[in-house]
């Protein structure tokens, strides 16, 4: 039986992978790598995450220390002499800082720890596939674009902020020094929500859209297209690639591309219509952050009590994304079988629901640790 190691377990895109296992109906032998005091510890935070994805019990019973890989990629060398890596055949990593603030851990995890893992694991002669997940914004693409599938980094490009510069140097690494690596380079757009159970596992990024249509007002037009998908498609499209036939080095995007891309129009259209009120509409208005810094005293009359300074950093950055009105070509992974992604509109009723009674502030701390 195959060994797969995953890293990220106790995070959103990790969590929904393992839920995707767990119901799926051939499970691997599984290795988690968990940061924790002991493996009791470990478990106990595998299964706080799992359960925000609505696992039964039953399934989580299955789940216990002998899974447990205890390590941080912030200090590698506490896990990488553990005799288990050698028997590992398939390496899916999610572990990353997603932080858009500016967490000192994230070029210590995502570009450090991250290229010692794969030197390690570049060493395993069984090893048949490492998974890599990285964002298909590290490519630092140019506005208004289809961005295509490829290694390629712009020259001199700059990235809007820390994580995507870590994310673009880590491939980059792993491909000057891991040549024997069976590397494969997924690259998800804008991960927001699941189909099924909406925010509930994190609210990451779907308060964006809801702060822009609170205010009335962002950087971007109604007209502009955004490539977002659910987190249940990603996970999905990663254990496909885990057994895809590609070549060592491949970048795939997981994405929406232009067929299943929206506007903001259109979303603003299914929130309103979720939660029973009228949409934006025309009285919305594409400004400057200029203006946005202009109305900083009225925004704890709009989200309540807040850190101005911070919402301000928020929609600086958010803002600077949205306005790329980019699309990321997903070709290569419709062409191997997988079905087109849902548009985020048709599960943002489910995002809506499971973030009532939540705050702006509250939702945005998960990108900002």
């Amino acid at each position: 039986m195959n060994t797969l190691l995953v890293t990220g377990v106790t995070g959103f895109l990790g969590g929904a992978a393992l839920e995707a296992i767990l119901n799926g109906n051939n499970h691997p032998q599984l290795l988690l790598l968990v940061r924790a005091e002991n493996g009791a510890e470990a478990v106990a935070r595998v299964k706080a995450n799992l359960r925000k994805f609505n696992l039964s019990e039953e399934q989580l019973a299955g789940l216990s220390e002998r899974n447990i890989l205890l390590g941080d990629l912030a200090t590698p060398e506490g896990f990488l002499n553990d005799p288990r890596l050698a028997q590992v055949t398939h390496v899916l990593n999610c572990a990353a800082v997603a932080s858009f603030g500016n967490n000192p851990l994230i070029w210590k995890v995502n570009v450090e720890g991250t290229l010692k893992f794969a030197q390690r694991m570049a060493q395993v002669e069984g090893l048949q596939r490492f998974l890599h997940v990285g964002t298909a914004m590290s490519c630092s693409p140019e506005p208004d674009s289809l961005v295509a599938e490829s290694a390629a980094f712009r020259e001199r490009a700059e990235h809007l902020v820390e994580y995507t510069h870590s994310k673009s140097t880590i491939e980059q690494l792993m491909q000057q020094q891991c040549p024997a690596l069976p590397l494969v380079i997924a690259r998800p757009s804008i991960v927001v929500g699941h189909t099924h159970h909406g925010c509930q596992p994190s609210s990451s990024i779907f308060w964006v859209f809801s702060m822009g249509l609170m205010l009335q007002k962002f950087m971007c037009s109604m007209e502009d297209r955004i490539d977002v998908i659910p987190v249940d498609y990603c996970a999905s499209a990663l254990l496909m690639l885990l057994h895809s036939p590609l070549a060592q080095g491949e970048v795939v995007h997981i994405s929406a591309g232009e067929e299943n891309s929206v506007r903001f129009a259109d979303i603003d259209s299914a929130m309103a219509t979720a939660l029973e009120q009228a949409p934006v509409g025309d009285r919305y208005a594409q400004v400057s952050y200029e203006t946005l810094v202009k109305m900083r005293r009225e925004l704890k009359g709009i989200f309540g009590p807040c850190n101005e300074r911070l919402m301000l950093k928020a929609m600086r950055l958010y803002g600077a994304f949205a306005t790329l009105n980019v699309r990321f070509s997903n070709d290569k992974l419709l062409s191997m079988g997988m079905p087109k992604p849902p548009r985020f509109t048709d599960y943002i009723d489910r995002c809506v629901q499971t973030t009532r009674g939540l705050s702006i502030p509250q939702q945005m701390a998960v990108d900002f640790k």
